[in-house]
């Protein structure tokens, strides 16, 4: 049985919300129908022509990514051109594009919980916990024969995230009156006549950043002309998250082994370190994965002795060396490629939990486009 591809969306961002995604990020459906049924789904770190053309070839209706179709916006879609070719290929294909990027590095069971996982690090935390968000509680009151339809589109809009759970609301009955005066079309009642009606208080929390989104969903599903709802916010804050993990080996090792462990773990046949002390001993360990020198000072505030990232720059290693904190640079590709496995195992499980016949393919060409010689 296949799913519309809205669905898919909800089973992505049921691990990896939106909400987590940084500002200047771009993730979301990028090319695509909301409704476009999907049996097969496939998972790439990047969309290409490659991708696109094996997604094609193999049956796929939706393509999943990690780096975003669209970074920045179009005016132009020239088919001269290899952002307009790609595209297109898209579009003839009937192709899905949904990228899920930031929000995926900071998800629990995303990008850098793996990279951490798969180094055997214990006791992870975020590198950077600003993530944890200011709460909301938003109370609106429902004729009762609509309460699930409007619950369950604040849901969908990301409201209700406590922990590992989505969709958290408690719903009360009750009797609500009004009295439509000149002018109105109400759902309920004439103009001119006090109404009383079963109702129910719904209420539920959301995320200040995300408040905007679930109000706008809210009252896109709700029937009244007039929408009651209050906004109460709350003292108490959400989960900690956010970019990056630091955690601890088992053991100390020496630099070098530490280095050959991260080789041996991600795949690659060589990594950059910075460190003159090879024998120095490492056990806290911070991971950013792709481009993580931003989080070179963070890592050594938390008391990490290395930080694996990728696309170390020149200053950048010279930042660290000042900072006291050596760097591991086993490149952009290799410390986010982990995650595909992590992410069509999700999504075969969520795909099994609603008894689909959905596949999920990962996409079996991804590789570094640079050559170790």
């Amino acid at each position: 049985m296949a799913v519309a591809c809205a669905r898919v969306i909800e089973w992505i961002e049921g691990l990896a919300p939106k909400r987590l995604a940084e500002d200047w990020d771009n993730v979301g459906l990028q090319v695509g129908d909301p409704a476009h049924p999907v049996e097969k789904i496939y998972v790439a770190l990047d969309v290409d022509e490659r991708v696109v053309q094996s997604a094609a070839e193999q049956g796929c209706q939706m393509i999943v990514s990690h780096h975003p179709l669209f970074f920045k916006p179009m005016k132009t879609i020239r088919y001269d051109q290899p952002q307009g070719r790609l595209i297109r290929a898209i579009v003839k294909a009937n192709l899905q594009v949904y990228s899920a990027h930031t929000n995926l590095d900071s998800a629990r069971g995303g990008v850098n919980d793996i990279l951490a996982q798969r180094l055997g690090l214990e006791a992870i935390e975020p590198l950077f916990d600003d993530k944890q968000e200011e709460l909301v509680k938003i109370v609106v009151f429902v004729p009762a024969n609509h309460e699930a339809v409007v619950r369950r589109a604040m849901g969908d809009a990301g409201a209700g995230h406590i922990g590992n759970y989505s969709h958290c609301a408690f719903g009360s009955a009750g009797r609500g009156t009004f009295l439509p005066l000149a002018g109105t079309t109400p759902f309920i009642g004439v103009q001119g006549v006090l109404e009383e009606v079963e109702e129910v208080r719904l209420e539920t929390i959301v995320s200040q950043k995300g408040l905007n989104r679930v109000l706008k969903a809210m009252l896109k599903a709700h029937p009244y002309e007039e929408a009651a709802y209050d906004l109460y916010p709350l003292l108490n804050r959400g989960d900690k998250t956010g970019l990056g993990r630091v955690g601890r080996l088992p053991a100390p090792e020496p630099l070098e082994a530490v280095a050959e462990r991260i080789k041996t773990k991600l795949h690659v046949a060589r990594v950059r370190w910075t460190g003159a002390d090879k024998g120095r001993m490492v056990e806290k360990i911070a991971v950013c994965g792709g481009s993580g020198a931003s989080a070179i000072a963070r890592a050594q505030f938390k008391g990490a002795q290395v930080l694996v990232t990728g696309d170390i720059k020149y200053h950048e290693a010279q930042t660290a060396e000042l900072l006291g904190i050596d760097l591991i640079d086993a490149g952009h590709f290799a410390t986010e490629r982990p995650v595909l496995e992590a992410l069509a195992a999700y999504l075969e499980e969520r795909a099994a939990k609603e008894k689909t016949t959905v596949q999920v393919i990962v996409h079996p060409q991804s590789q570094d486009p640079f050559t170790d010689l």
